[in-house]
């Protein structure tokens, strides 16, 4: 064996040990508490068909991009799309990129410069760190949601200063204080950068985020929306202003060196936000009021949240895994999230909730909780 394969095995091992090995799965129970379809578009025959309906309308365009934007794989439609979409959240302008990953890569890594500042929350997702990293700006991180530690690490910035947090954290399900944080970027004239991916779709009017029902969209420099959550499709868009639009387009790796996603992922996306104006935004709020109200009843202790993500910690990777285990065999599937996922000893259950979800299956998951506990 070579010495690079005992390497990787090394280290696979360490996983299994700690009993934090990841692996692929095929099994997917009955009852769907674990996917970010919160609205159930990824599964709907009536998106499905409205889809293909649009697919139609560009028939004369190439099945697949052929290229990146910047050479063959650009389209009007897609530029159309971008408006469209920068219109619906109440932005000058959008850039869509192939994943929410490679927005924030994108994002974070072309812009601050060096001898600039990124104070960003502790909890944020593992791409923006990855995008912080490739950058040459001064990083700090701030206590999770922490208005005190956020400040004093704005007393310590030089240059151009990015506050970099997300509406609706994906490990625990909660909500940044948006409002205090935008008051200290706007005292320090610090630059807001804001992932709306778990709020999109859920959160203000039509779905159109926290920071739209917070009416906040002037005080943001920045805001990253995926599509693969309530979206039900795939893919990001960069929203803010037409400069900052033209800048990625001549900056951004991520987006300058990827082949562009095909017409008919562009067309679903288009399609998806126009059933945005056709459901009862109501619905998923009850039933997130609905589980919290049976979590109570049940005395389940759980992560507060007011979002579709719900966390219920075990506190060890071990009893974790058993507890997701149980619950797939009774039909639920609901996941396992470990360390090093989320920090050690704050391992859990996160438990996602959809529209699709009957009442009579949130009852149940919950009783099937309380066995556990």
């Amino acid at each position: 064996m070579s010495k690079i394969e005992q390497f990787l095995n090394a280290k696979l091992q360490e996983r299994k040990d700690n009993l934090s090995i990841r692996n692929l799965s095929t099994n997917h129970p009955p009852f769907d508490f674990c996917s970010n379809d919160y609205l159930g578009f990824a599964r709907s025959t009536e998106l499905r068909k409205h889809i293909e309906d649009n697919v139609a309308t560009v028939a004369h365009y190439l099945n697949g991009a052929g290229g990146s934007r910047l050479l063959s794989g650009n389209t009007q439609y897609t530029e159309e799309t971008e408006q469209f979409i920068a219109d619906f959240h109440l932005a000058e302008s959008g850039l869509i990129f192939n994943s929410g990953y490679d927005a924030n890569v994108g994002l974070l890594s072309s812009v601050p410069q060096r001898g600039d500042t990124i104070i960003s929350d502790e909890l944020i997702h593992a791409s923006i760190i990855d995008g912080c990293r490739l950058s040459h700006a001064t990083r700090y991180k701030f206590l999770h949601n922490n208005i005190n530690d956020l400040e004093t690490k704005l007393q310590l910035a030089k240059g151009n200063i990015f506050v970099v947090v997300e509406s609706v954290y994906s490990m625990d399900g909660d909500i940044a204080p948006l409002l205090e944080i935008s008051n200290l970027c706007e005292q320090y004239q610090a630059n807001l950068i804001v992932d709306e991916a778990h709020a999109t779709g859920i959160f203000g009017d039509n779905g159109r985020g926290l920071i739209n029902q917070l009416n906040l969209t002037e005080k943001v420099f920045a805001r990253i929306v995926t599509f693969g959550k309530a979206i039900g499709t795939h893919g990001a868009i960069i929203l803010g202003s037409n400069s900052l639009r033209h800048y990625l387009i001549n900056f951004a790796r991520s987006f300058i060196y990827t082949t562009a996603a095909p017409i008919h992922n562009v067309v679903a996306i288009k399609s998806a936000y126009e059933f945005l104006n056709k459901i009862d935004h109501q619905l998923i709020h009850q039933k997130i009021a609905l589980f919290r109200k049976a979590l109570m009843e049940k005395k389940i202790r759980a992560l507060d949240s007011k979002s579709t993500i719900q966390g219920i910690v075990f506190s060890s990777n071990e009893a974790t895994k058993h507890a997701a285990t149980t619950l797939q065999n009774k039909g639920f599937d609901v996941r396992a999230i470990l360390s090093p996922t989320v920090a050690l000893g704050k391992e859990r259950l996160r438990i996602c909730l959809h529209t699709f979800n009957t009442n009579e299956e949130i009852i149940s998951l919950v009783n099937h909780l309380k066995a556990l506990n």
